[in-house]
């Protein structure tokens, strides 16, 4: 079967290429209310393409916000698994414009790319999926796993609504697994299994002092300084060694077994004199940047502000400034703990002659992680590796998809993280790009997957 699945995907590749440009060509911006009608236009694509594959149910169904794509297939019999594939259509503003090469929504090739926005993330990793479920349809007429698609619009914004869809629409969508390709693989051609994602929480400080900005010279020395006073909140959250010191912070850690840390060790490590255009690396100490990365908790801060911004000198003491923090979260910490723990010190740590308000992140998530042993996981790891002809490593991701942590919550149902970008694709940024090498073997891993989904 998977032969025919595979020849059908060689000789039609050309028609699928200029079909995915369409829907790369549709402008489905969920953060801006200007592009309402362009991600409507993309859920219709969907909803076409789906139809027209052969599936027996497709629709379009409401969410409050952005349109949701439902489809299902159930010819393949009670005896064969039920797959929940999860994606989503919508994409990133495109700013800043200047910077783009090609316009971002006329697909372009370039070196063995395709330049355009949502070629990663992730209309090209979802579109993939489709091709297989039509190569499947066109060659043998069904698919070898009973399929539920669940295609959202709003991932970009925090999937606001889809946390309640899932919970209300539980025999919906309920199956055996689920399998997402929103993430990617550690290198170009390097098949990656991600067996970990971490979680996620923040929150925001907000330091105010005098009801309007004083006179440094008349009032310094007299009024505290909002921005001193907030430095002094910050610094005392995390030291020199990369360490939170925010009492508790550790305490619910699930601890890096050596196992794992073999693991690591065997994933190729990133150039970041490369990527990122810095001297060395900075991690928690006793851990190493892959280990950090990976399998330990972080905490940031993401941006601060307030005071004059402008050129040249302004000799005010401003009368306030906020900082934006975020942590990414290992299996065993709470998110809404971890926040309260934030917040304890924050008011703790506060200087006296300021006001200081604390506003909790309200998109959160828990770590979310799946033994590499399980089967499901191991013959992902086999179809990666016949497609890409190289052995596949296993990895945790310092990111934080929500939606795996939810369907876990809810269903209790393993999830595959199948997924082909590359470090190189400039996700949410200028000149986003996908491998035309990962389009092709990454179709050729699905088509390996589902069929191996049936074997013993």
């Amino acid at each position: 079967m998977s032969e025919q699945a595979l020849s059908y995907l060689t000789e039609n590749r050309e028609q699928l290429l200029s079909k995915l440009n369409d829907f790369l060509s549709i402008p489905s911006v969920s953060t801006d209310s200007v592009h309402k009608n362009d991600i409507n236009e993309a859920a219709s694509f969907l909803e076409t393409y789906l139809n027209d594959v052969g599936f027996d149910k497709v629709e379009q169904q409401e969410t409050g916000g952005h349109p949701l794509v439902y489809a299902e297939y159930n010819q393949a019999g009670p005896d064969a698994p039920t797959v929940l594939f999860y994606g989503h259509y919508d994409v990133q503003p495109v700013d800043p414009i200047d910077q783009w090469k090609s316009d971002p929504f006329k697909p372009e090739v370039r070196d063995g790319r395709l330049y355009a926005r949502g070629s990663s993330d992730d209309k090209g990793q979802v579109f993939m999926h489709l091709a297989v479920f039509e190569a499947y349809m066109k060659t043998e007429g069904k698919l070898p796993l009973n399929v539920k698609v669940c295609i959202e619009g709003e991932e970009e914004i925090g999937s606001e609504n889809l946390y309640r869809i899932l919970h209300d629409k539980q025999e919906q969508f309920n199956a055996d697994f689920a399998v997402i390709s929103d993430s990617g693989m550690i290198a170009e051609n390097q098949p990656t299994i991600l067996y970990g994602l971490k979680g996620f929480t923040g929150i925001e400080v907000n330091v105010t002092g005098p009801d309007h900005d004083m006179h440094s010279g008349m009032y310094g020395g007299a009024i505290r300084n909002p921005i001193m006073a907030l430095n002094h909140i910050l610094t005392s959250m995390k030291n020199e060694d990369e360490v939170v010191t925010v009492d508790g912070f550790y305490d619910e850690v699930e601890p890096l077994t050596e196992k794992e840390r073999d693991l690591i060790k065997q994933v190729q490590g990133e150039d970041y004199r490369s990527t990122a255009g810095v001297s060395e690396t900075a991690s928690e100490k006793g851990y190493t940047a892959k280990e950090h990365t990976m399998a330990r908790p972080t905490f940031e801060i993401n941006g601060m502000y307030g005071g004059y911004q402008g050129e040249g000198t302004k000799t005010i003491i401003p009368s306030s400034a906020t900082a934006k923090i975020t942590c990414r979260l290992v299996p065993g910490q709470d998110p809404n703990h971890v926040q309260q723990l934030l917040e304890n010190h924050v008011y703790n740590a506060a200087p006296s002659g300021v006001k200081v308000e604390v506003v909790k992140e309200k998109l959160s998530a828990k770590a979310y992680k799946v033994e590499p042993n399980n089967p499901l996981i191991e013959k992902a790891a086999k179809s990666y590796t016949k497609a890409f002809g190289k052995e596949t490593v296993y990895v945790r991701m310092g990111g934080s998809i929500p939606v795996v942590e939810w369907i876990e919550d809810i269903y209790k149902m393993p999830i595959v993280l199948l997924g082909f970008g590359t470090p190189d694709d400039r996700l949410h940024s200028p000149n986003e790009s996908f491998p035309l090498d990962s389009f092709d073997k990454g179709m050729e891993t699905l088509v390996h997957y589902w069929s191996e989904i049936n074997t013993k």
